[in-house]
């Protein structure tokens, strides 16, 4: 089974690959048109209250509740009765998101009033943030309706996924930062404020996404017309599952938000520099951390339907190996790299050298967290698969709090580097709960193997770090080369890196088959 989880995530990395250099791409163009100024900080402020939301009713906490229920539909019923519940619970998902998306776009003053305090305080006494408030009042208005799109996409890709054709799923985001960009760069030009084209590109993009997803699921026999199923026991079964998810996924968010409320009173441009080094750290998290995790998800809620704990406890493990080999040395690579990936990916236009170091340093802080984030998405799985989505969210919430004690003992000494530095420590303690509990419970102890690979992984990472400390030329020679030089050289710096981790891991002893499956899962 190993061998065909490591096939899946090799199709999604792929696809993530491609959606997230288009992500870049995006934000290169985001950062060249509105830098780290108060229109950006606006435009990243208006983009995440509905992506906060998605998390919840799109792939965050109704996938993890929808995703083991249809699988035992799937494995215990016919084929009409896997389209029933399809329908009922498209239908019910419907009406709700799209009420909640009329109250979004109403209610939109008080969102922005909300989540924007710093904004609207200054709003109130007509200081110089006021018209942040006023323009985060109307972008959130075209911005949010985005919710309902992504949801129902998020819906399709989770049966998609569930009927194992992950590649669709994986390729849809790529629709959303090709509307971004088209927009940035041919509607931009339209508008007085060119961050309001920016968000019709949002909103755009999640048509886009829902309509490319439709001929998929025709295909697979899974297009169905969308009933209300409130009361169909399958759907109340996913709801029940869902509450406690949703408190679980919500805790993350909710931090972020709270992080963005601090922001709102830090200087201007704190959000968008935080957002720029959260947008690198995502590159690495979603093309190899969140791909995992999607296809593990299916696996695990196959193998708990069909009681097969060994088979769970070796894909749990493989799981973690996997993403213990990719997170630790990009984890590294970003921290050693911060500030000269910065300047060459999004230094130019109204993006200045300066903004590069300010946003360097909160990505260093959010890299120390990233094999956190990385293995809280595949160990939280190990819960959802088995239908307990209570425990995660006790942890979550312990961990939310953990997080505003962090937030507020970090941000008056260090401002936006503390917001990150508290989200890594907060999200390390999560990953921690949920391995210790795993572990109490005999559903996954780390295998042995796993284990020696681990340290040997970080004494490659640690060769890479010395080696490219050794090798990165001062940031004043970055600044006095082109574009095409600084590619060239980060290019450069990337492949020796890599390959200086890999070849200590073979000098290590590490082979092709340590990527694989490995049978002792009796722990340590």
């Amino acid at each position: 089974m190993s061998g065909k989880l490591l096939k899946s995530g090799i199709i999604v990395s792929t696809m993530t690959l491609l959606s997230r250099v288009l992500g870049l791409l995006r934000d290169v163009v985001v950062a060249n048109l509105m830098g780290a100024g108060a229109a950006a900080d606006v435009f990243f402020f208006a983009n995440k209250i509905p992506n906060f939301l998605r998390r919840l009713f799109a792939e965050g906490a109704f996938a993890q509740a929808f995703i083991p229920v249809l699988s035992e539909v799937k494995h215990q019923g016919e084929f009409s009765d896997l389209r029933l519940f399809i329908a009922r619970v498209a239908g019910s998902l419907g009406v709700i998101v799209t009420l909640v998306t009329l109250v979004g776009v109403i209610g939109s003053p008080l969102l922005a009033a909300l989540f924007g305090t710093g904004w609207f305080v200054e709003y109130l006494n007509d200081g110089p943030g006021a018209d942040k408030y006023l323009l985060a009042s109307s972008m959130l208005k075209i911005t949010f309706p985005y919710l309902l799109f992504v949801s129902l996409t998020g819906l399709s890709g989770a049966i998609l996924n569930t009927l194992n054709r992950f590649a669709v799923a994986a390729f849809t985001p790529v629709l959303l930062n090709v509307a971004i960009i088209g927009c940035a760069i041919w509607l931009a030009p339209q508008f007085e404020q060119p961050a309001f084209a920016l968000a019709w590109g949002v909103f755009l993009g999640g048509v886009l996404q829902l309509v490319f997803q439709l001929p998929f699921l025709y295909r697979a026999g899974v297009l169905v017309k969308p009933q209300w199923g409130w009361r169909d026991p399958q759907v109340q079964k996913v709801r029940k599952l869902m509450i406690p998810a949703l408190f679980g996924v919500s805790v993350g968010q909710l931090n972020l938000l709270f992080d963005t409320l601090i922001a709102s009173f830090l200087m201007t441009g704190s959000i968008s520099w935080l957002y720029y080094s959260d947008r690198l750290l995502e590159f690495p998290l979603g093309l190899f951390g969140i791909a995992i995790a999607t296809v593990i998800l299916p696996t695990l809620s196959s193998n708990h339907v069909t009681k097969d704990d060994a088979a769970f406890a070796g894909n749990m493990d493989w799981a973690v190996k996997m993403v213990c080999i990719l997170g630790i040395p990009a984890a590294t690579g970003l921290a050693v790299l911060a500030e000269p990936m910065l300047l060459t990916i999004f230094q130019r236009g109204a993006f200045t050298p300066q903004d590069a170091t300010m946003a360097s340093y909160s990505l260093i802080a959010y890299s120390t967290g990233l094999l956190s984030f990385m293995l809280v998405k595949v160990l939280a799985p190990g819960f959802f698969s088995r239908q307990d989505t209570k425990t995660p969210v006790k942890f979550g919430i312990w961990c939310m709090a953990a997080n505003m004690v962090f937030n507020l003992v970090l941000a008056i000494p260090f401002g936006y580097v503390g917001l990150a530095t508290a989200t890594a420590m907060s999200s390390s303690l999560n990953a921690l709960l949920l391995y210790i509990t795993l572990h109490r419970q005999g559903v996954y102890r780390v295998s042995n193997h796993t284990l020696s690979l681990v340290l040997r992984i970080v004494l490659a990472s640690v060769a890479m770090a010395a080696t490219l400390l050794y090798l990165t030329p001062p940031i004043a020679d970055w600044l006095s080369r082109s574009l095409a030089d600084k590619a060239l050289l980060l290019g450069g710096l990337i492949g020796v890196g890599g390959l200086t981790f890999f070849v200590v891991l073979l000098i290590l002893g590490v082979r092709p088959r340590d990527y694989r499956g490995h049978v002792d899962v009796r722990g340590a």
